[in-house]
């Protein structure tokens, strides 16, 4: 089947509240503070948040893009922010993991556009280059406006074994594109054990970006299958966002917020239809741990802005050979 594009509207979630606790040392020693890495300039002149913005403003009306940060992360954004056209900014009152990461900045789109459809973008990510992977967001974009109760995520080949991601088995078309596939995802691994990876890998699964597409309706509903106790909260915010009670209500509600995985408790889920669009010809790095920033930087020839002494110490793997294949040799 294809996609016939319609025309709902498009909002961007940009996910910006993590604190990166396994960098944080390297920072440290590299800047004299603890500032979170999205908010660190790595290569070039933006920070990682900037680049993230940039590519969602390529997708969705800048005004359509929504960004949650943490509560302590009002300094670091202050230079962030002179720019214009960065949409709204939620501040969550205490990190508990992804999944109220998501739905809590879910609920104000759904608020403000209940048809719309939603894109989410972890601003911790590499992506080079940024054409192509723009281009296939929207592709996913245009999927969901026919597969209406499907979530779409981006997935990448694998070119190591990699433990600390997600990883996506896939199976057949469910629909294409504008000649991009989209397939059926048929399980879903977090962090896979190093049996499990080697199965994956050699199955031709495919590495979880969290870049996700989907109806706002779509992901709202998930969350109600897999953590009503969570999603009582948010409807309580929901039903107070405009009123005077609005901040309140969201202080309240996370009193006693329950930490949940969107990884584990959604994409694993086996009542949750997901749908995979390959990510093709783009290289996409968690940078999660030093040892990645330098990897990256080094394959693409890159000069860093940091000090290599300050991260080099904890790059101890080598550069993937599929970086050369690749051609970003």
């Amino acid at each position: 089947m294809t996609v016939q594009t319609q025309s709902s509207s498009v909002w961007s979630i940009v996910l910006a509240g993590g604190e990166g606790e396994r960098i944080r040392p390297c920072i440290q020693q590299w800047l004299g503070s603890p500032v979170p890495k999205q908010y660190c300039t790595f290569v070039g002149t933006r920070s990682m948040l900037q680049h993230t913005w940039d590519r969602a403003n390529q997708v969705v009306l800048p005004l359509r893009k929504v960004t949650v940060v943490g509560r302590t992360h009002q300094q670091g954004l202050d230079h962030h922010f002179k720019r214009q056209n960065e949409g709204t900014l939620i501040f969550q009152p205490r990190n508990c993991d992804t999944a109220p990461g998501i739905f809590l900045p879910l609920t104000y789109v759904r608020a403000w556009d209940p048809q719309s459809v939603v894109v989410l973008f972890p601003s911790d990510h590499f992506i080079f280059p940024e054409d192509r992977f723009v281009t296939t967001v929207r592709r996913a974009v245009r999927a969901v406006e026919f597969l209406t109760d499907r979530m779409i995520l981006l997935g990448v080949r694998p070119s190591h074994l990699e433990l600390d991601y997600g990883w996506m088995s896939v199976g057949g078309a469910v629909g294409w594109s504008e000649g991009a596939c989209i397939r059926r995802m048929q399980s879903f691994v977090e962090k896979p054990d190093l049996a499990d990876g080697m199965r994956l890998m050699s199955e031709g699964a495919l590495w979880n970006t969290l870049v996700l597409v989907a109806k706002v309706e779509t992901l709202w509903k998930s969350g109600w299958l897999c953590f009503p106790d969570m999603m009582e909260r948010f409807e309580q915010l929901r039903r107070s966002i405009g009123s005077p009670a609005e901040g309140t209500t969201l202080q309240a509600i996370y009193q006693e917020m329950p930490s949940r995985s969107f990884s584990r408790h959604v994409l694993q889920s086996p009542a949750v239809q997901l749908g995979v669009m390959e990510l093709d010809g783009v290289l996409w790095s968690d940078w999660g741990r030093p040892e990645r920033i330098v990897e990256t930087l080094q394959s693409l020839g890159k000069k860093p802005a940091f000090p290599m002494e300050a991260f080099r110490g904890s790059a101890v793997s080598s550069i993937p050979q599929t970086n050369r294949e690749m051609g970003y040799l």
